[in-house]
């Protein structure tokens, strides 16, 4: 296996990682954000729109610079602003401060999250082979890591800026080095790059010498709608999966705090699993399977009678929901290298969208029915992206999200 490739892979590895840490540590932190900042929780909610806002900003600017420079020079410059931005919210001493603080943080992150997975998609061509699931799997491991650190630094009554500016310290070392390691566009050679015939064999692409496309295909908009209602059910089970055990099943809160964990620790064993899954039966299967478990695990929490029920039910949903929003940003990714970072930041803009969605659509349901039963939205999305994973096959028949293998290329 080429070194360079190999290097580009630990690398982006350690993007995905550091990523999610940083995110991790903000989360750790909102509490005493907001005492210093001086407001509510009512008011820290609507404040919290805007870092969802400027990801979704970030993430459609992202891509077409992602295109048009590699993701190469990307990377580094939204790893670094995101891990830079950290530091402002440590700083906010009330509700406007605070707000432009999270829409800058949203803003980096949203630049990040698409050009680390359009990276991703080239490592991933380059390998031959999935390996996708196993960047996102990462990245919780890194708002894992964030949980233990930020407990132990609160513990230690560590101020939120000095924790902030030390992972952005982190981050920027990170994004300054970044450049020497992640793999190179095709094209580029020199002591850090491939020569142009390697290029070739890993399918790699220019994207500076593409025709510009017009708008995005219509392919593209329904990964997006997929990725849309997954990460709206993944969010229910983020913002609902504690409460459902407290307040629908009487469970007390140091119980109930395991529904999210398991959920949690399901969904990253999955990720770590699934790229040999989608190896062995392609990213279609997975798509289809993992979203019909997915489904299944959702209504037994929803209908379950006891809290050890519900708990299995969270756990098999988050399974079968892992590996699912791996394979629909490779599938955007892969659809046409020469615009990629484009077809990722769609994917990932309306998948974000509908992980923001989900507070403010199932809370609206709660006046009208028991909060269990508004679980069956996010599993009717479930069955639809099951049935929908289609999709994911080219018209040629090949699972469109996985990397042409010596196998297929010989068939065709």
């Amino acid at each position: 296996m080429n070194k360079v490739l190999r290097a580009g892979r630990r690398a982006t590895f350690a993007v995905f990682l550091l990523n999610g840490f940083v995110m991790g540590m903000w989360v750790v932190h909102i509490p005493a954000v907001e005492d210093r900042a001086g407001i509510d929780h009512a008011l820290l909610g609507w404040l919290l729109l805007l870092l969802g806002g400027g990801a979704f900003l970030g993430m459609q600017a992202a891509g077409p610079l992602s295109d048009r420079f590699g993701p190469r020079r990307t990377v580094p410059a939204g790893l670094a602003l995101c891990a830079a931005a950290l530091v402002l919210p440590g700083l906010a001493t009330n509700a406007w401060t605070l707000a432009g603080s999270l829409l800058v943080l949203g803003f980096g992150n949203g630049c990040l999250d698409v050009s680390m997975n359009t990276h991703a998609v080239q490592v991933e061509r380059g390998y031959g082979r999935p390996i996708m699931s196993a960047f996102h799997a990462v990245f919780s491991v890194g708002g894992v890591l964030a949980a233990l650190a930020g407990s132990q630094t609160r513990r230690l009554d560590w101020s939120p800026v000095a924790v902030f500016a030390a992972t952005a310290a982190v981050g920027v070392a990170l994004a300054v080095v970044a450049p020497m390691l992640l793999r190179p566009e095709a094209g580029e050679t020199g002591a850090a790059g491939e020569s142009g015939e390697a290029a070739a064999r890993t399918g790699a692409a220019s994207p500076r010498k593409a025709a510009p496309r017009t708008r995005t295909p219509g392919r593209i908009w329904l990964l997006a709608a997929l990725a849309l209602m997954l990460m709206l059910s993944e969010g229910v089970a983020n913002d609902w999966s504690t409460l459902h055990l407290k307040d629908v099943l009487d469970a007390p809160e140091s119980t109930a705090a395991f529904a999210y964990g398991a959920f949690a620790t399901a969904m990253t064993a999955g990720r770590f699993l699934t790229d040999r899954v989608a190896a062995r039966f392609g990213s279609f299967a997975v798509l289809r399977y993992g979203a019909a478990l997915a489904a299944v695990g959702m209504t037994l929490a929803a209908l379950s009678p006891s809290v050890w029920a519900a708990l299995v039910g969270w756990t098999v949903f988050g399974a079968g929901l892992s590996g699912c929003i791996p394979q629909l940003f490779s599938a955007a990714g892969h659809a046409d290298p020469a615009g990629a970072g484009v077809n990722v930041s769609r994917v990932a803009g309306l998948g974000y969208l509908g992980m923001l969605a989900g507070p403010a659509v199932i809370g609206p349901m709660t006046h009208l029915m028991p909060l269990n039963l508004a679980f069956f939205l996010p599993v009717a999305f479930c069955v639809v992206a099951a049935v929908a994973a289609g999709v994911l096959r080219t018209p040629e028949g090949a699972p469109a999200g996985e990397p042409r293998t010596a196998l297929s290329e010989s068939s065709s």
